[in-house]
């Protein structure tokens, strides 16, 4: 079968696969009652528990809105974004400190959980850009913002956090800059980018401190990796477990949001430094026993201390298959259209679940699901397969135009 046929293949099997998904989550997760979105589903999409995450609710949010960015409004769809929106605005912000948010909090919205991280704010950020980007509603663009500056204030050290948490280890004898900090917020400037363009300068100015800070400290050619934690001047800490620590699947989204970036902009020397990551993540992640992504490994080959470490979970695979039909796309280097088949056929054997919809979120090293299998948690909802199922046929179907 040649090229062109066997995309259409995987652009019709990735439309189905969307179309259960999106259904799973619409049948199951969402609360008519307190609104916002349950994640906690078993395979059948039963609740499992009631306590809700706010990241889900505001990639809840996204997701749907971003669904109505790119296949045009259904109401159902902008329904389920306001709610986890309106969920999030009436219960998921302490206003008392600063407007950071919680992490998680009952089914009827009483607060249980914060965190020191700033994700919860980033996931809220995306979902009311989103939400301004279909609607024009100017309220969801302002909090969009003001979550936006929050979060790099908080990042940057401009201002003490309001929840007085502090750092996670006691700074005196250890700081260090995480990966995560600069790759979510990438991500989180490349929505805004899209719909704000009145703020264009700058969101591109906070994307190039978000590369440079991931190339000068993160990305380390000489070892093979990019590391997930490192020093304040990006020193490697190989003599702590914390210091070795790669997570393959985060690598690989890094490198598909500045690839992302660097389409944007122009920059075929960041694109290039990008598909390094992307090589170097997939050969030192892809598990040649069992096929799959190990989802954390150790840069000099010593034990990893997380105990999940060999277990291979939905999202990091969502990001392979964005990654490489991206670069394929991009460069025609047929060796990514190869990866993307390998991982497709692998999460068509392993996670896919068309009996139910959507996918399983966690695998033993095997490929069998943990027991007993579920469809979502505090960490997985309508989120990374959707998004991946939408990027992957829009791509596909730039691809399909060229041929």
């Amino acid at each position: 079968m040649d090229i062109t046929a066997r995309l259409q293949d995987h652009q019709k099997w990735i439309r189905e696969e969307l179309e259960r998904s999106v259904s799973f989550w619409l049948k199951n997760g969402m609360d008519p009652v307190n609104g916002g979105v349950y994640t906690c589903l078993d395979r059948e999409g039963k609740i499992f528990s009631t306590d809700k995450s706010v990241w889900m609710q505001g990639r809840c949010a996204w997701t749907f809105a971003y669904l109505c960015h790119t296949y045009g409004v259904k109401e159902e769809w902008l329904a389920a974004s306001k709610s986890c929106l309106d969920f999030m605005e009436k219960f998921c912000i302490n206003r008392e400190a600063g407007n950071r948010m919680y992490f998680t909090v009952t089914g009827d919205g009483k607060p249980l959980r914060q965190r020191r991280y700033c994700f919860s704010e980033g996931f809220y950020a995306i979902a009311n850009a989103e939400y301004y980007g279909v609607t024009g509603e100017k309220v969801c663009l302002e909090r969009a913002r003001a979550a936006y500056d929050l979060i790099w204030n908080l990042n940057n050290g401009l201002i003490q956090d309001p929840t007085g948490m502090g750092p996670k280890t006691i700074p005196e004898t250890r700081s260090g800059r995480a990966l995560a900090n600069p790759m979510i917020y990438l991500n989180i400037t490349s929505v805004l980018r899209r719909v704000d363009p009145e703020q264009a300068e700058l969101y591109n100015q906070r994307a190039a401190q978000c590369v440079d800070e991931i190339f000068r400290y993160h990305y380390k050619p000489e070892l093979g990796c990019t590391l997930e934690s490192v020093g304040p001047n990006g020193e490697f800490r190989g003599d702590v477990t914390e210091g070795r620590v790669v997570n393959p699947g985060h690598d690989i989204e890094c490198s598909w949001f500045l690839m992302e970036d660097a389409n944007l902009r122009g920059n075929k020397e960041q694109h290039a430094t990008a598909v390094k990551i992307f090589d170097q993540a997939i050969n030192a992640g892809w598990d040649k026993e069992y096929g799959g992504l190990l989802y954390f490994i150790d840069c000099l080959g010593r034990p990893p201390e997380a105990y999940e470490h060999d277990m291979k979970l939905w999202w990091p695979h969502d990001e392979i298959l964005i990654a490489s039909i991206m670069i394929y796309r991009d460069t025609g280097d047929e060796k990514y259209l190869e990866w993307f088949e390998k991982t497709l056929d692998y999460c068509k054997q392993y996670f896919s679940d068309p009996e139910y919809g959507d996918w399983f979120g966690y695998l033993r090293r095997d490929g069998k699901p943990t027991e007993p299998p579920c469809k979502g948690s505090t960490f997985k909802g309508p989120f990374h397969l959707p998004r991946m199922l939408i990027m992957c046929d829009v791509m596909i179907g730039q691809i399909l135009g060229r041929n």
